[in-house]
Parts: structure tokens; sequence; C-alpha cells
């Protein structure tokens, strides 16, 4: 089916672009803080629309999401915003003159990111860029994770601890207090804040299980709370030449020497950075709890979120 083309826009879309572009929003500095049209190869291949209206171009759905992101909008939120807001429209590049998507093209949309591994790809290629223009400074890497409760009721013992909405959903404990969902890893560039590397997982798996995933290998060091300072960790750290950062844990009767003590006083400073992301997005992207079914829907969700959040963090850094 064909695809919609955004080309030229038209008179009076010339004159309140031109009155809209006089103001220096934040919007307006995001499309031009990468090269959009790379991003637009990566999504080329998809066809979102395969009967009915022309589809809509699958870059625009993306910036949809995106700002989906940073307002806190849901699918139906996201529809009348984009009907409504002429920053919004101009930001995606929908002409007034066109009608806007509806809550269904976002939902098949993200379903066909899914499916192809895109929003993988898309976070990857939004972080190329970034590293292209000098914003990731590689100092070290800050490794954590958070719990994001699902969005299903609780399943009931009775049901063997699985829910039969959403069976990926697991069961931990934090504290004392029991949680069901999902985990959210992630490695924070030192500095500048931006997420280098993001994991999604069933909430039981253990912390430590993940971080191997989140280095990079290039960073100059490696930090991170008790549960990822294992001997093997940091021997892997060492063959990898990235300095090891990692707290130190008390074994049964044998407590932690003083140095060890000072150690771990010292790396946690650095390491309250990477609290800074999961307070944002459960604040204010509205992460308070998963939005989806299953774990690799929540992984797509957790990507653009990433990606939404590493384009909004470097216009504090250009």
């Amino acid at each position: 089916m064909a695809r919609r083309h955004y080309g030229q826009i038209g008179f009076v879309d010339h004159l309140l672009r031109k009155r809209v572009s006089k103001r220096e929003d934040k919007l307006e500095r995001t499309l031009g803080l990468i090269d959009w049209r790379r991003l637009d190869r990566l999504l080329d291949p998809l066809s979102n629309s395969r009967r009915g209206a022309p589809g809509y171009p699958p870059l625009c759905l993306f910036k949809a999401l995106l700002l989906a992101q940073w307002y806190d909008l849901s699918d139906p939120g996201l529809e009348d915003a984009l009907a409504d807001r002429l920053s919004f429209r101009k930001f995606t590049g929908i002409p007034l003159d066109e009608e806007t998507p509806d809550e269904t093209t976002f939902v098949r949309f993200r379903n066909l990111l899914r499916e192809h591994g895109l929003a993988q790809e898309l976070f990857d290629e939004v972080n190329r860029q970034l590293e292209g223009k000098g914003l990731m400074v590689k100092k070290g890497t800050l490794v954590d994770a958070s719990i994001i409760e699902a969005s299903v009721r609780r399943p009931s013992m009775k049901e063997g601890e699985v829910s039969k909405v959403d069976p990926d959903a697991t069961f931990t404990s934090k504290h004392g207090k029991s949680y069901f969902g999902y985990k959210m890893h992630i490695g924070v560039d030192q500095g500048s804040g931006l997420i280098r590397r993001l994991l999604t997982t069933t909430a039981a798996l253990h912390d430590s299980l993940a971080f191997r995933g989140l280095i990079c290998g290039d960073e100059g060091a490696a930090y991170g709370d008790k549960a990822y300072g294992s001997k093997a960790h940091r021997e892997w750290l060492k063959e990898l030449g990235v300095k090891d950062c990692l707290m130190h844990k008390a074994a049964r009767n044998t407590p932690l020497k003083n140095w060890q003590v000072w150690f771990n006083k010292a790396v946690s400073g650095p390491r309250a950075q990477v609290e800074q992301f999961f307070g944002i997005v459960k604040r204010s992207y509205g992460l308070a709890r998963a939005r989806y079914r299953g774990e690799a829907r929540n992984a797509t969700h957790f990507l653009i979120l990433a990606t939404a959040y590493n384009l909004r963090r470097s216009l504090s850094l250009v």
C-alpha cells in the first residue's frame, strides 16, 4: 500500500512554521541535534499500513513515539495532541492539511518495531551520532537495575505465581518487599549521564547476570553496587583493561577490611548519577509501572524511552 509523502509545505504551514521557529524550544533544537535521515533509512523497510489508507512515513511515527515519552502520553493522548498542537505537527513533519495518525496506527507501528528489532537499531544509531559529537565521555560506565512493576494484577499463590495474562512477568524481593514484573538494566556514561546500554529482563533475574551486557569495553572504569562485585567480574574487567570500581560485599564471618570500606564510600559518589535516570523516567516519563504485557513489548518500550531520554539529555550537553 502506498505511503504518504510529506514533501513541500503549504503557504499556511510556511507562515506558522516561520512564526514557531523564532522560539528556541526543545523540539526545535532536537530536530537539529542529529541526522534524522539515518534513522529514516533504518525504518525504510517498514510498511505500517497493509490495507486501508496510505501509511504514514515511519520516521513521522517514530518521532511521535518520542513525543509520547517526553510528555507522558498514552496512545489516545498522543493522537489528540498531534491533532491539536502545532509544535507536535512540526516536529513529526505532518502538514496542517493532513490527517494525523490514530491510536491504532501507533500500536501497529510499535509492533512492527518489535517484530523487526528496530528499537535497538534506532537506539544504537542515535548513540552513534551522539558519540560522534563527542557527547559520550567514556570515563566510566555506571551500571544498575530497577524493578518495573507489571501492568497486570499480581497472580495469587493458587496460580503458582504465574500470571495467565502476562506469563513473562516474575516475582522478586528487595529490602523485604516483594515485586512482580520486569527489570530494566542500564549502563550510564559517567559524566554525560547518557544511556549507553539497556537490557530488559524479568524481575527474577539477578542484577549481576546482566552485568557483561552493560559494559562496552571502551570505558575507563566500571562502577556497580555490591550485587556486581564478584571475582569473575573483576577478572573479566581486568582482561578488558577497564578499571574495577565495583563495590565490595562482606562474606559470612568475613567483614570488610578497612580499605574496602573506604573504597565503597569512594565509589558511591559517582554511582549516584545512575539513579537520576530512573528517577526521571519514573516521575516524568510515566514509568511508574510497565505499560505493556510481555518482555519483548516492554523491551521495545524501554529502548524507545531511553532513546528519547538521551536526545533530551543531550540538549543540556551541546
